[in-house]
């Protein structure tokens, strides 16, 4: 069984897997557009044509899935954050600036007594992250 996180952009898709392919080094594994699904267009919303209906895309050892949802414009997250454990602490730094770039720092990075590095953020679309370079364990 695999738990793998849905992420509504609410029609930011595109512009997020973007972002995240440059900050993270995603890849796309999969995107069908509202327009190329088997769905009438009176049941689509207004202007989706070109928009993401699903996508997948893999960053580092996961999968995550996203779509532009119902493209209201206003996505919302909250309640969980998505984690990047790091080989190193250089590596921490890279992933938590580019994931801050146009979002919130919640706590910056630094160390802590259980990493070397740890920060919290929220990108630039609003979802949470937590990025981590665990002390070694003894």
């Amino acid at each position: 069984m695999a738990v793998q996180p849905y992420l509504m952009f609410e029609g930011r898709c595109e512009e997020a897997l973007e972002f995240y392919r440059k900050a993270l080094g995603a890849e796309v594994t999969m995107l069908m557009r509202f327009g190329e699904a088997p769905i009438p267009a009176d049941q689509r919303p207004p202007g989706s044509e070109r928009k993401i209906i699903h996508a997948a895309f893999r960053a580092g050892g996961s999968e995550l899935l996203a779509s532009d949802g119902h493209c209201s414009g206003k996505s919302a997250f909250g309640g969980f954050s998505l984690t990047l454990s790091t080989e190193s602490d250089a590596q921490a730094k890279r992933w938590f600036e580019a994931l801050a770039e146009g979002g919130e720092v919640r706590m910056p990075l630094g160390p802590t007594f259980f990493a070397t590095s740890f920060g919290m953020l929220a990108d630039r679309f609003g979802v949470p992250w937590m990025v981590i370079h665990a002390k070694p364990k003894p």
